[in-house]
């Protein structure tokens, strides 16, 4: 039996562009990839002359100073004595702090608004709490000056009271003496302003997190934490650490609603209800009164605080690549 086949249509022949002329959006394209490293560029260029002008400025007390500019504790500008020690430490300290309550009430809000909440209660809580990230820090440090300086003293002595038996609790929990004003304080005021800011970023992460995968958890018949905890958190990870690098910086750079509440005492203690300073508090204290050496190592702060965030950065960073590729080789 014989079977027709009929001849296949030529190909068409490949199309070629009159005049040698570039293929629609070429141009376009290049001009964006352009533009894009300019952008990304820029950024490097402004940190690098930031660190560079501030580092100029600073230089005349790091050259008078050397090393116990950074290690000494001592700040007596009567004599020239700049030692920014104590400061560093108040600073990491309120930002600890501050960390340690907000994060885990930050993630806590923003699993609430993404996986519990009712649809109708998620728009009031997140307008709220972008409403919190608009105060002004000057009115979280009146709040804190004129509401919680007052009556922190006697709540401070309870937990002192609480822990006082406690081997290491009895003395973080302790003042010398125990002031409204104090690294606890300034730590809560803090808490409070960057917890809008995590919330807010960390929401946003929880909300990239595949349906299908939360789905095929659940289908598997895990808990709803056993949800969150295996398919929410592990492809949340890098969100969740910048929202924290970037809450940690609002922290450690702010000024005015630290200066109010922290007590302007530089001391280096482990007692958390003692008055205590920051570097940020210290510019902003003394910046106006300040000339020549003076004012270098105020700017030189500038630049302590600037590499400290620098270095806290990079260290957490390093520490997420590295949980990342034991993840992915598990």
């Amino acid at each position: 039996m014989a079977i027709d086949l009929e001849p296949l249509p030529p190909a068409a022949p490949a199309p070629q562009h009159l005049g040698g002329a570039r293929p629609p959006g070429r141009t376009t394209d290049r001009a964006f990839r352009i533009l894009a490293f300019a952008a990304g560029f820029l950024v490097l260029v402004i940190l690098v002359l930031i660190a560079y002008s501030t580092i100029s400025k600073a230089w005349p007390a790091f050259r008078d100073e050397g090393l116990s500019y950074f290690t000494s504790d001592t700040w007596d500008p009567a004599h020239a004595a700049f030692g920014t020690l104590a400061f560093s430490f108040g600073t990491l300290v309120i930002s600890v702090i501050a960390l340690v309550v907000s994060v885990p009430i930050s993630i806590g809000i923003a699993l609430f608004v993404t996986e519990l909440s009712p649809r109708w209660m998620r728009r009031p809580i997140v307008t709220l709490v972008d409403l919190l990230a608009a105060v002004p820090s000057v009115v979280y440090g009146l709040w804190g000056l004129l509401v919680l300086v007052p009556a922190l003293p006697g709540f401070y002595q309870g937990w002192h009271d609480l822990f006082a038996d406690v081997p290491v609790l009895g003395s973080v929990f302790d003042g010398n003496p125990i002031a409204g004003k104090a690294f606890m304080t300034a730590g809560l005021i803090l808490a409070i302003m960057i917890t809008p800011i995590i919330t807010a970023v960390t929401r946003e992460t929880f909300t990239t997190v595949p349906q299908a995968q939360k789905d095929a958890a659940l289908a598997m018949g895990a808990t709803r934490w056993e949800m969150i905890r295996a398919a929410v958190f592990p492809h949340s990870r890098s969100g969740m650490t910048a929202a924290i690098l970037i809450g940690l910086g609002r922290a450690m750079g702010e000024t005015i609603a630290v200066a109010l509440v922290i007590g302007s005492s530089p001391q280096i203690t482990e007692k958390l209800f003692s008055s205590g300073d920051a570097l940020p508090a210290v510019i902003v204290n003394q910046f106006g009164e300040s000339t020549g050496t003076y004012q270098a190592a105020l700017i030189g702060m500038g630049v302590v605080l600037f590499f400290l965030t620098l270095i806290i950065g990079v260290i957490a960073r390093t520490a997420l690549a590295r949980a990342d590729r034991k993840l992915g080789a598990a």
